[in-house]
């Protein structure tokens, strides 16, 4: 007697990357833009009550030998240090045919220079002007693209890394250089405390969120482990 056979249930196509990708621009970028717009409006381009405070009490610490390391920091921070990091690693994952390495840290470091792009055009928050600046900048304040390139950068390296003893050292001494960079921008008073906080949130949240669509939770599972496809 011929067993009854059930039919095959209907599988449906898991999410593409590209689908994936959309989703996390729909939940992570555009609610960090909505509370940018939304924050504007509420506090009608008014500081928040202690982030002079905070300028002034850094300012008050300031000497010629403070000057000189902040300014280095500074530099390292972004277009001498960060950037160069960045695509450094990139080519060597792509030399390396460290595909899946390569992509998720393309994505991720990319793409938080996106969302700060974004952060300042839409945000148009103007400069502190609390004294004349070492390095004086002139484009838009919010979100600190220092700290959201420092931070896109030790995060992206700590969630590849997670699976190793190396991880310690990118959480711990690169945790520390994020907040140095962040340090530096306020010293030089060319940003608000609030700019570099929301610079750090923003770019965290970005890097975490890649890998969760990337990897399927907020770290790099294995050593072995690719993104999905």
């Amino acid at each position: 007697m011929a067993m009854y056979e059930q039919p095959m249930p209907v599988v449906r196509d898991a999410p593409t990357l590209r689908s994936r990708l959309m989703l996390l621009f729909a939940g992570v970028l555009l609610p960090l833009i909505a509370l940018g717009v939304l924050a504007d409006v509420i506090v009608g381009h008014h500081n928040l009550p202690w982030d002079n405070a905070v300028l002034l009490w850094v300012h008050a610490h300031a000497s010629p030998a403070l000057d000189t390391l902040m300014i280095l920091l500074a530099q390292l921070g972004y277009i001498y240090g960060v950037l160069p990091v960045d695509i450094v690693i990139v080519l060597l994952f792509i030399a390396f045919k460290r595909w899946g390495d390569a992509l998720f840290f393309g994505i991720a470091v990319g793409g938080a220079q996106i969302l700060d792009l974004l952060g300042k055009a839409f945000f148009h928050r103007v400069r502190p002007a609390l004294w004349v600046s070492l390095t004086p900048e002139h484009s838009y304040s919010f979100p600190s693209g220092h700290a959201v390139a420092s931070m896109a950068l030790v995060a992206a390296l700590s969630v590849l890394l997670w699976p190793s003893r190396w991880r310690w050292v990118a959480l711990l001494l690169g945790g520390l250089f994020v907040l140095l960079v962040g340090l530096s921008r306020i010293y030089l008073g060319v940003h608000y405390p609030s700019d570099v906080l929301a610079g750090w949130a923003a770019s965290l949240a970005w890097v975490v969120g890649v890998s969760m669509i990337l990897y399927g939770r907020p770290a790099k599972p294995t050593a072995e482990a690719k993104p999905a496809a």
